[in-house]
């Protein structure tokens, strides 16, 4: 114990002589090591992200589209046919044990006026169980009913990005905008989502009733004035997600007319599978990054393992000194050793730092979510010291076998 610890002193000592290449040496190591923290500080933002987003939206959560991948022969892809109709939504929950709620939905976009300002959204046509469905609610005013439907009354709820551009800080509450040129009066302002893990705004939105939609704004579907463009299905929990899936297929096969063996002309799909695959994206995705910013530990590791080779160069006549005077093979590999790896520690330590550092400046100019944990702060450490190991184990050997005689000659 008593000689590692002179070997350490002794280490310290040497590199304190030459700061400057000391930390010139580090350098490669810090921006390994902050590559890495800032890559997985994002990827794994990403991921507590979309668990949010799970959380906000729901696991048991159900999205139907019109349309399947092959129709008769043909590639079609989702959301092209005229499949789904507002009957459809009534009669899910009705007939679905499984499912507590449904909702039918239309999507257009529009440009909103509102005195002198104006704005393109997106216009969604829904009814008052689309607000449960996605976990909306509202921050000021109310949210329209079913009689708003029913009467096809012109009223809107407005998404927080609308409200600042058409409004500024004024209260849209009770407020008339024109959409399409058609009057509505402003219910209410929904309460702020933020934006989805695509990076997506989610309060770039105005909702109506579906029924005033279709009239005034995004107009009837020329194929079937009942048809909608999704229908959002709220299983009664995510254990019975896929109880729901199954009766709700039964369900349509039979409302549609499907007969045994031919395709079903909807595509259902639950948020659970949406948000695993997401997952799983950007987990692959930080994986790539951080072993493209690994490559720069390697390049640090190779950094000190030139210094240390100069370094033994340099003090070629100390080490025959101090074999002379009876220092062992094992002390000579222990010194050189210690100051690789405190050259890599020190260098990860500092690492760490500015990975943090840059992971709030992303999170700040990019609107990225990062998460900086303490087992990727162990994990920086850990290979701070293995790439000193490493890279230095070279170095100090052959310092450490050096002939006595030869090393006391050399000039």
């Amino acid at each position: 114990m008593r000689q590692l610890r002179s070997s350490i002193t002794i280490a310290l000592r040497s590199l304190a002589l030459n700061k400057l290449r000391s930390a010139l040496t580090m350098l490669g190591i810090v921006i390994g090591v902050a590559s890495v923290i800032a890559t997985v500080a994002v990827g794994s933002g990403a991921t507590q992200r979309i668990q949010e987003q799970i959380a906000s939206i729901g696991s048991n959560l159900i999205i139907i589209l019109p349309g399947s991948t092959t129709s008769s022969g043909l590639r079609m892809g989702t959301g092209y046919a005229v499949t789904l109709s507002e009957a459809d939504a009534k009669e899910i929950p009705a007939q679905c044990p499984a499912v507590a709620l449904a909702g039918p939905v239309i999507r257009g976009g529009a440009q909103v006026v509102y005195g002198n300002n104006n704005w393109a959204t997106v216009i969604y046509g829904v009814t008052p169980d689309f607000m449960a469905l996605r976990d909306l609610s509202v921050a000021r005013g109310e949210e329209f009913t079913q009689s708003d439907v029913d009467s096809a009354n012109k009223v809107a709820l407005l998404g927080k990005t609308v409200v600042e551009n058409l409004f500024g800080a004024a209260d849209p509450v009770g407020q008339t905008i024109r959409i399409k040129n058609v009057p509505f009066t402003v219910v209410g302002v929904l309460t702020p989502k933020g934006q989805s893990v695509m990076g997506q705004d989610q309060d770039d939105n105005i909702l109506l009733p579906i029924s005033t939609a279709k009239r005034k704004v995004i107009g009837f579907n020329p194929a079937n004035a009942d048809a909608v463009n999704v229908i959002m299905v709220q299983a009664r929990s995510g254990a019975q997600i896929d109880a729901a899936q199954e009766e709700i297929t039964a369900l349509l096969r039979q409302r549609h007319h499907l007969q045994p063996g031919e395709l079903d002309d909807f595509s259902i799909r639950n948020m659970q599978e949406i948000f695993a695959a997401q997952e799983a994206s950007s987990r692959i995705m930080a994986m790539m990054l951080a072993a493209v910013a690994s490559v720069s530990l390697v390049v640090g590791g190779i950094g000190i393992m030139n210094i240390m080779l100069i370094s033994v160069r340099e003090r070629t006549r100390e080490i025959g000194l101090r074999q002379a005077v009876g220092a062992k093979t094992r002390d000579i590999l222990t010194q050189f050793l210690v100051e690789a790896v405190t050259l890599s520690i020190a260098g990860g330590l500092v690492g760490i730092l500015v990975g943090m550092v840059a992971s709030v400046v992303i999170s700040r100019l990019a609107g990225w979510t990062t998460v900086v944990g303490p087992g990727a702060v162990l994990l920086a450490v850990f290979f701070s010291a293995l790439v000193g190991i490493s890279f230095g184990y070279y170095p100090a050997r052959k310092a450490a076998y050096l002939d006595p005689i030869e090393a006391l000659r050399y000039e």
